[in-house]
């Protein structure tokens, strides 16, 4: 008996040192498609599923309560032919912060050229050599940019080796028909995502990121005012960034992610904290002015 119990135990352990990288909720919306059989969207969440929770994305040892917390949100609108459908995709990912039970987004993009083919019983392959399938490549592209700004909020530009398996499946789509893999389509698409990310001049928004998360948020709950103060000297790096190429699509991103966490964090600053930090996200974010206002109130 003890001895059958020690094997169970010993396979539950290996069990939870295996675990994948991604613990990510899929939903597939179909509403807008008529006259189809929607089994095919139950079964392409099911096969969508799988495939981000259950492929092996590195070669790291993952506990069960470390897998990166996720979500995607595909809407289909348009049903192209009998197995080909276009609509957007909604990403979303989070990281814990230290001592709390807070996660602080990671990511919040919509992507607006979502086209792929799927037959029921399909099996999705991680291909970073090939582009073979849209879907397998489009789940592929977020699920490294996930992993490496992951990577990125624990150890300064760690997450380098993902987004570079992010940009060669750029590189393999580039004579794929469906949208958002190429330069000259669109200035913000996966193309320009991970062109940002990997690109030196816009590199300050990667320390910033680290700062931000490591060495602010992360230490908040021991020390709430050291943690907040690096928060508000690493917004210089975005400073920098801005004044060298303004209304940057990376800074958009990162805001759209950000702007009213950073709300939060400074609505119990000292009033001056609070001025000078509402200075810099004024400048570096115009778009969210009407967020960053509630700090003056």
């Amino acid at each position: 008996m003890y001895r059958k119990l020690l094997i169970i135990l010993t396979i539950l352990f290996s069990l939870k040192l295996s675990a994948q990288e991604l613990n990510c909720r899929i939903q597939v919306v179909s509403s807008q498609i008529q006259g189809t059989n929607k089994q095919v969207f139950t079964a392409m969440q099911k096969a969508i599923y799988e495939f981000m929770n259950n492929t092996k994305w590195t070669n790291h040892v993952y506990g069960e309560n470390e897998r990166i917390e996720c979500n995607i949100l595909i809407n289909l609108t348009t049903q192209i032919s009998a197995d080909e459908f276009s609509g957007t995709m909604s990403i979303q990912a989070s990281r814990p912060v230290y001592n709390t039970n807070y996660n602080s987004a990671l990511l919040n993009f919509q992507d607006n050229n979502v086209q792929f083919k799927f037959v029921e019983q399909e099996v999705l392959e991680y291909n970073t050599t090939t582009h073979t399938s849209n879907l397998s490549a489009l789940l592929s592209f977020y699920a490294n940019t996930i992993l490496g700004l992951d990577y990125d909020s624990y150890s300064l530009e760690a997450g380098t080796e993902f987004f570079e398996h992010a940009e060669a499946i750029v590189n393999n789509a580039q004579n794929a028909p469906e949208r958002g893999w190429k330069a000259y389509e669109d200035r913000k698409n996966r193309y320009w995502l991970i062109e940002n990310i990997l690109n030196d001049t816009y590199s300050p928004i990667r320390q910033f990121y680290y700062n931000y998360h490591r060495l602010g948020l992360d230490v908040m709950s021991e020390k709430t005012t050291d943690g907040r103060a690096v928060i508000a000297e690493s917004l210089k790096y975005l400073q920098e960034v801005h004044r060298k190429k303004p209304s940057s699509f990376i800074m958009q991103v990162l805001f759209d992610a950000k702007a009213d966490e950073i709300v939060n964090i400074f609505s119990e600053a000292f009033p001056e904290e609070k001025r000078r930090v509402y200075t810099i996200l004024k400048e570096v974010s115009p778009a969210n002015t009407a967020k960053f206002d509630k700090l003056l109130n």
